[in-house]
C-alpha cells in the first residue's frame, strides 16, 4: 500500500468520507464526494463512480460481511442543503427533508457516470428517528429551541461491533450532526444510532428524489450518547478500528469555551453504555458511552488534538490507518490526498506518518 493516493479532481463539494474494501487485499477505495459516490483502485485509478444525488452524502463505510458501501445521506432545506443545491446548478430544485442510510453494490460500480436512481447501485433505508429529532423540538431554560439535542441529520458512520462487545456481531452506527448552537447545552452530546444491517437491507429500496420513499428501519437497535462538548455539526467520520477495539470520531471542532474542544475523540469499544441523566437536558436519562482515556484531557473529556480524520479517515486494522488530507488549490475541482500514519502511545495516544 502507498503511503499517499491521490484522489482525483471532483467538483465544487468536498470529500466527505473515503473507505476501502477488505478483500482482495484492499483493491479498492471508495470516496464520498458530496453528491457523487467515487471507485478508484488501490494506485488512484478512476473505475467508475455514481452521480445524480441531490443530497448530501456523508461518512461511509464498507462492510466485509457483503461488500456494500454504507453512507449517510440526507436531504433538508437548511443553510448546508441549500448550498449543496446550489454548488451542483440545482439551486431551485425543492426536495422533501430526508434522511436515510444509502446502500451502493460496490461490485456494480464498473464504469464512470453511473445514475443512482437508475442504474441498479443504490437503494436507501430511511431513518425516522433522525427526521423526528431533526424535525421536534424541546423545551429547556424556560424556552423552546428547534431540533432535539441539536439534531442537524446525520453524518459519521462506522460498521462495526457493540459497544462492550468486542468481536461480536456488527452493526451499523451512525452520528447525528449537531448545531453548534452555542446558546443552549442539550447539544453537548454526540448522539449515536445503531441499527441492525440485515433490516436496513431489507427495507431499503431505490430512491428516487421526485417523490423519496419512507420505507426503513422504524426504530435504532440502540441510542446512545457521548459526552464531548460542543461541536460544530457533529461527528463528521467514526471509524471502528480492529487493533484496539476502539471508535474513532472525528469533528469539527467547538467553539464553548468551558469544553477543550479536541477535533476526534476515541470511544472507549471495550465498555458498555451506562443509563444516566443527561448533562443540560432538562433530566432526560440516556445511555451514554465511554471516551477513551487518551493522555490529554480538559474539563474531564479526553481527545486528540490531530487535525485530520473529518473528511476521511479508514482504520486497516493493523495499527495503520490512512488520513483524507484535503487539497484546496482548485476550488472549482476539489481533491484529496490518502496520506498513511501509525497509531503510537507513548504516555499519550498520536498519529505519526509513514
Amino acid at each position: 500500500m502507498k503511503n499517499e493516493i491521490f484522489s482525483g479532481k471532483w467538483g465544487k463539494c468536498h470529500c466527505q468520507g473515503m473507505t476501502m474494501d477488505r478483500e482482495r487485499e484492499r483493491k479498492y477505495i471508495y470516496y464520498s464526494f458530496t453528491t457523487v459516490l467515487v471507485k478508484t483502485d488501490a494506485d488512484g485509478n478512476l473505475i467508475g463512480y455514481v452521480d445524480n444525488i441531490a443530497g448530501h452524502l456523508g461518512c461511509i463505510d464498507y462492510c466485509d460481511a457483503d461488500g456494500k458501501i454504507y453512507a449517510s445521506l440526507e436531504y433538508k432545506n437548511d443553510a448546508i442543503g441549500r448550498g449543496i443545491l446550489g454548488k451542483i446548478g440545482k439551486a431551485d430544485v425543492e426536495l422533501r427533508d430526508g434522511f436515510y442510510i444509502a446502500i451502493f453494490d460496490g461490485n456494480k460500480i464498473d464504469r464512470p457516470g453511473m445514475n443512482a436512481a437508475t442504474d441498479g447501485v443504490m437503494t436507501a433505508a430511511y431513518l425516522k428517528t433522525v427526521y423526528d429529532d431533526y424535525s421536534g423540538s424541546v423545551t429547556a431554560d424556560g424556552r423552546t429551541v428547534p431540533h432535539i439535542h441539536g439534531c442537524s441529520g446525520i453524518d459519521g458512520l462506522a460498521i462495526g461491533p457493540d459497544f462492550g462487545d468486542r468481536g461480536g456481531k456488527e452493526y451499523l452506527h451512525v452520528c447525528y450532526g449537531v448545531y453548534g448552537d452555542e446558546t443552549r447545552a442539550d447539544n453537548d452530546y454526540q448522539v449515536i444510532l445503531q441499527y441492525d444491517i440485515a433490516e436496513l437491507n431489507v427495507t431499503a429500496k431505490p430512491l428516487d428524489e421526485s417523490d423519496m420513499h419512507r420505507s426503513g428501519a422504524k426504530n435504532p437497535r440502540n441510542k446512545y450518547y457521548l459526552y464531548t462538548g460542543n461541536t460544530t455539526y457533529g461527528v463528521q467520520n467514526l471509524e471502528y478500528d480492529e487493533f484496539t477495539g476502539d471508535y474513532f470520531a472525528c469533528v469539527y471542532t467547538g467553539n464553548k469555551p468551558q469544553f477543550p474542544n479536541y477535533p476526534m475523540f476515541v470511544i472507549d469499544g471495550g465498555k458498555s453504555a451506562k443509563k444516566e441523566p443527561l448533562v443540560g437536558c432538562g433530566g432526560e436519562t440516556g445511555r451514554v458511552l465511554a471516551l477513551k482515556e487518551t493522555g490529554e484531557s480538559g474539563n474531564g473529556i479526553s481527545g486528540v488534538n490531530f487535525p485530520l480524520g473529518s473528511m476521511g479517515v479508514h482504520s486497516l486494522g493493523d495499527g495503520e490507518f490512512y488520513f483524507v488530507d484535503p487539497v484546496w488549490d482548485d476550488p472549482d475541482n476539489l481533491s484529496v490526498k490518502c496520506v498513511r500514519y501509525r497509531l503510537t502511545d507513548r504516555g499519550k495516544l498520536a498519529f505519526i506518518k509513514e
